[in-house]
C-alpha cells in the first residue's frame, strides 16, 4: 500500500496566506482588532473569499497573526521566573512585557481577551498570569514587592500601557520603557528611586530642562 503524500499548500496559496498575515499584522498593530476583514483582504490584494478560505473567522486570523508574540511573552515570563532574584525577575518581566505590547496595539487587545475565541492567545494569557502570580508571591516573600500588589494591578498596567499612542513606534517604545520604570517604583515595597529610562519627547513644545 502506497503511503499517502502529506498535504502541502501550492506556492500561490502560501503566497496568499503570507500576504494576508502581513497585512493583518500591519493593520492590527496600527489600528487594533476592529479592522474589518474586507480591509485586510484589500491590503493583502486578495479577494474576501480567499481570505475566508484561509481564515474562516477573525479569531483564527488573530491566533495566527500573534503566534510569535504569544511565544515571546511566554519566553519573557519563563526568563523572569528562572531568575534566582525574584524581584529582579519580576522587574524584567514588567519591562519586557510593556515593550512587547508597545510594539503592537492589536496584540494587547487580543491578550486582554477582546477575542477570547483566539484559543492560543487566551492560553498564552492564562499561562502568563499564572506564572507572574507565582513570581510575584516570591518577590513579596523576599520583601521587595509591596504586600498589597494583586494581579489586577498587572492588568491595570497593561491597560495603561495600551493607552500610549505616539507618531512612531520608536517613540512609543521609549515612552513605554519610561512608563515601566514608574510602574516598577510604584510596585516596590521600599522604593529606591533608581534612575528612570530616558523620557520620550511627546509634547509638541517641551519646556527646557533646568
Amino acid at each position: 500500500m502506497t503511503d499517502r503524500l502529506p498535504h502541502t499548500l501550492r506556492s500561490d496559496a502560501l503566497d496568499n496566506r503570507d500576504r494576508i498575515l502581513d497585512a493583518a499584522r500591519t493593520l492590527f498593530a496600527a489600528d487594533g482588532l476592529d479592522v474589518p476583514m474586507r480591509e485586510i483582504a484589500r491590503r493583502a490584494a486578495v479577494g474576501p473569499a480567499t481570505l475566508y478560505r484561509r481564515f474562516p473567522t477573525k479569531q483564527t486570523l488573530v491566533t495566527a497573526v500573534f503566534a510569535d508574540q504569544v511565544r515571546a511573552c511566554r519566553d519573557i515570563v519563563d526568563e523572569g521566573c528562572a531568575d534566582p532574584d525574584p524581584w529582579r525577575g519580576f522587574c524584567r518581566v514588567i519591562e519586557k512585557v510593556c515593550e512587547l505590547h508597545a510594539h503592537d496595539r492589536g496584540f494587547t487587545e487580543a491578550f486582554m481577551s477582546t477575542f477570547p475565541g483566539a484559543a492560543d492567545v487566551a492560553a498564552g494569557r492564562e499561562y502568563t498570569v499564572k506564572a507572574v502570580a507565582g513570581l510575584a508571591r516570591r518577590a513579596q516573600d523576599a520583601g521587595r514587592l509591596r504586600s498589597d500588589f494583586v494581579l489586577d494591578d498587572l492588568i491595570l498596567m497593561l491597560m495603561a500601557n495600551k493607552g500610549i499612542h505616539t507618531a512612531s513606534t520608536a517613540v512609543q517604545v521609549a515612552a513605554s520603557r519610561r512608563f515601566a520604570g514608574f510602574v516598577i517604583q510604584a510596585f516596590e515595597a521600599r522604593p529606591r528611586h533608581a534612575p528612570l529610562p530616558p523620557a520620550a519627547r511627546l509634547a509638541a513644545t517641551a519646556p527646557d530642562r533646568a
